[in-house]
């Protein structure tokens, strides 16, 4: 079966070389990023995490960005804002996140979102050939090289781990 996501349409339309990977979702496991990498059998330092960060409300004209780091380890808020450009950063409200991406919780792809946001990546990432992302739904990664990532989604990339 074909999946279809806003991402997966993207990457396509992109004409990026990627690989799906889906996998049985466990809807009592919040840690979905672990979760894909265990259930996949991928090194976890391999699998990003999809992060949304605010400076200020976003209803009153703060930013909203993206910060994408391995789901081993935790975003630094500080390196986040240093690297976009933001004086101070912290976790976007996950309805704000939803309503702006597309996507659920647990879901959420860097690509394909509705609105296109600024984006800062983990710098590990240029240790792989291949990195894996949300592929727009619980379940559904993607893996792409680093290059593809970052030039697809203008992002730049920084130590975003605490």
């Amino acid at each position: 079966m074909l999946v279809v996501t806003p991402a997966v349409r993207a990457l396509e339309m992109a004409g990026v070389s990627f690989t799906l990977h889906e996998y049985e979702h466990d809807d009592g496991i919040r840690d979905y990023g672990r979760e894909a990498a265990t259930a996949l059998g991928l090194d976890p330092d391999q699998v990003f995490k999809t992060l949304l960060v605010a400076s200020g409300d976003p209803a009153r004209g703060g930013e909203v960005a993206v910060a994408i780091v391995p789901v081993s380890t935790k975003l630094s808020l500080k390196a986040a804002g240093s690297a976009l450009g933001l004086k101070r950063v912290e976790m976007c409200d996950p309805t704000v996140a939803q309503r702006l991406t597309g996507y659920v919780l647990g879901g959420i792809s860097p690509f394909g979102q509705k609105k296109p946001l600024r984006t800062a990546i983990d710098e590990t990432c240029e240790l792989f050939d291949v990195v894996y992302v949300s592929g727009g739904r619980r379940g559904l990664d993607v893996g792409v090289a680093p290059a593809d990532l970052m030039r697809l989604l203008g992002a730049v990339t920084a130590d975003l781990t605490a």
